[in-house]
């Protein structure tokens, strides 16, 4: 039985991918000096296989991805990429970007699932 309505377990999902990707940031900035250290990314697409709803995509061209192919890991290594001569592949601008970027989506997830329940204790309480 599914007391709450669905958009509260998508938020929460959300917010489970926005906290493993501020991680992911957070070890990549961390390793900004380690030689060798190649950049780590969160796959999204990982993310929507690992959900529990039964998520189909319309394929109206050939070129569209199709969500049903499996990717080994939700963290993945970017290679073929090398900034500086230690074969180190952070960039610690794009990193303190995405930093941001993924800040503001979870901040924005925080309130709606805050205002998600607001509302439900405003009806437990009738309204007043």
């Amino acid at each position: 039985m599914n007391l709450f309505s669905s958009s509260i377990t998508s938020l929460e999902r959300g917010l489970d991918y926005a906290s493993l990707k501020q991680k992911t940031i957070a070890n990549n900035i961390a390793n900004v000096d380690t030689p060798n250290y190649k950049a780590k990314e969160v796959g999204f697409k990982k993310m929507l296989e690992n959900s529990k709803n039964d998520f189909q995509n319309n394929r109206t061209d050939s070129r569209h991805f199709d969500f049903s192919v499996q990717s080994n890991s939700t963290v993945m290594t970017v290679r073929n990429m090398s900034y500086n001569e230690s074969g180190n592949s952070v960039d610690l601008d794009t990193e303190m970007s995405k930093m941001a970027e993924n800040q503001i989506y979870y901040n924005a997830l925080t309130d709606r699932l805050s205002s998600k329940y607001s509302s439900l204790t405003n009806i437990i309480k009738g309204g007043r």
